[in-house]
């Protein structure tokens, strides 16, 4: 392990990522230094979330006053013995200021499922064929933190292609989004959270935060409750669109704005003080996350969808503690968020 880390720390990589990419930094340096590689963009969005992933677990690290615990997996090759890819995945657990946070990213090559081909053909997407391969690659990052005043926030950006019968045969497209999920309702908080958001957009186009915003509030709705997880942000899918170039340059503004988006929310609330009452609240809250993610996220039913999936980093966004309590009576300060869930509102 010694000497592994070693070599690693000789090539850079160490002092860059938080551990080594899964594809080989060789061939990432060949392909994204050559516009002209069907492989251009691929590697050079891994490249980027594997900074992104870099960038954040340092400023969370400091936070808590302990590094995250790093674990890099690789999947089982397909069955034709070509590579499966694999993730890095960053956990604080347990912690002083993190209840459970985690900064994922994956990069997975395979053969959709039959659930995955009727899934995105439910959203548009032309599938002919009933064998079909596929890249993924994202950045996936969700924070419960254990103060009930500074909110959850969750955010995932990814890449995904579609092969042809050759590699510059593909299909693609770049989706992905953020959400603020408060136990109690800071209006500064979220309005600060949402100009961060609107100010990625606007470098790109300024009718995207408008038009995410909304399909923001339609995707995180909790359907059999009547309410939203949270007070919304952006989201975002089968953007192909643009061209490529645009849509990993838009993909970095929006990874970018979680840093003053939602790190300086984290600092402002370090010290708020709080009471036992106030934690109830929120792991009914929580609880709220654990029926939305289970239920109704996508990308959590695609993940589960994909044979030889690694359900400890898919699950990794489901909070620690969680509760369900039989007709509860929220007071006047949590029926201040829940009318805010039950009807959104622009907050920029």
């Amino acid at each position: 392990h010694y000497f592994i880390q070693s070599n690693l720390r000789q090539q850079g990589i160490m002092e860059e990522f938080m551990a080594e990419p899964i594809t080989s930094m060789e061939e990432l340096k060949e392909h994204s230094s050559n516009p002209d590689s069907p492989k251009n963009i691929p590697a050079r969005m891994e490249l980027y979330i594997m900074s992104l992933q870099k960038r954040l677990c340092e400023e969370l690290g400091e936070i808590e006053g302990s590094p995250l615990t790093v674990d890099r997996w690789i999947r089982d090759p397909e069955p034709d013995g070509s590579p499966g890819g694999g993730g890095i995945s960053c956990i604080a657990q347990d912690g002083t200021v993190f209840e459970k946070a985690g900064v994922n990213i994956s990069v997975v090559h395979g053969t959709l499922s039959r659930q995955a081909i009727d899934q995105m053909k439910s959203r548009g997407k032309e599938i002919f064929a009933d064998s079909v391969r596929f890249t993924a690659m994202g950045i996936s990052c969700v924070i419960h933190p254990i103060n009930p005043f500074i909110p959850t926030v969750h955010f995932n950006y990814r890449y995904f292609e579609i092969h042809g019968e050759s590699e510059d045969k593909s299909n693609w497209w770049f989706g992905g989004g953020t959400d603020l999920t408060p136990t109690y309702l800071d209006r500064s908080d979220a309005t600060h959270f949402h100009s961060a958001l609107k100010t990625a957009c606007d470098k790109h186009d300024v009718s995207y935060y408008p038009k995410f915003k909304k399909w923001c509030d339609e995707y995180f709705y909790i359907k059999h409750r009547g309410e939203s997880r949270g007070v919304g942000g952006i989201f975002f899918d089968d953007m192909d669109y643009v061209t490529a170039e645009e849509g990993l340059s838009f993909i970095k503004s929006c990874g970018d704005a979680v840093f003053p988006g939602y790190i300086t929310l984290v600092r402002r609330h370090l010290k708020d003080t709080f009471t036992e009452e106030n934690v109830q609240w929120r792991l009914l809250r929580r609880g709220r996350y654990v029926e939305f993610n289970l239920v109704y996220d996508r990308g959590t039913k695609f993940g589960l969808y994909t044979p030889n999936c690694r359900v400890e980093s898919i699950l990794m966004s489901l909070p620690l503690n969680a509760r369900w309590e039989y007709m509860n009576e929220p007071g006047p300060r949590e029926q201040e968020l829940l009318e805010v869930l039950r009807s959104p509102i622009d907050w920029c």
